[in-house]
């Protein structure tokens, strides 16, 4: 005969309750993975949004987007730095040439290199200090009419 275990029967109650609070858990817990998943650049031209993946840590901001052979119109990647300073990339291993959108903390963007060009060793700087660079397809800001001065929403940004 099988071991089992006698539990106390909960009131229904109890069971709903607890079923909503786990619901509301999860919920909450996607909402903010999702949150960080979504930024939106505010230009002149209007609302331009981006699912982006964000790195933060020496190692994943170092790989970036190395060795990614495409990246979707509406996609990107976003690095943070947790806190202003000078910034430059290059586009070692780098196979998709790629805009470079400086952000600064407050989520104003202070400069944009549009088409870095893959396996470039080039320095791309940005021009002061910034905490956040995003990185989208080649040609992508110029299409959408982004530029110094736009804005910038995202979680991280306050």
């Amino acid at each position: 005969m099988p071991n089992s275990v006698s539990l106390p029967a909960h009131p229904p109650r109890l069971r709903a309750f607890a079923s909503v609070a786990m619901v509301a858990l999860v919920g909450i817990s996607l909402a903010a993975c999702s949150d960080e998943s979504r930024l939106v650049i505010n230009s002149a031209s209007g609302a331009h949004a981006f699912a982006v993946e964000v790195v933060d840590t020496p190692e994943s901001r170092a790989q970036g987007l190395m060795y990614v052979m495409e990246l979707a119109p509406d996609a990107g990647m976003l690095f943070d730095f947790e806190a202003e300073r000078a910034v430059s990339f290059w586009m070692r291993n780098t196979y998709i040439p790629l805009d470079m959108i400086f952000i600064k903390a407050d989520g104003v963007v202070q400069n944009i290199h549009v088409n870095a060009r893959p396996h470039d060793v080039t320095s791309i700087p940005s021009d002061g200090p910034v905490q956040y660079v995003l990185e989208i397809p080649g040609g992508r800001s110029v299409e959408l009419g982004i530029a110094a001065g736009d804005t910038v929403e995202h979680a991280r940004i306050k």
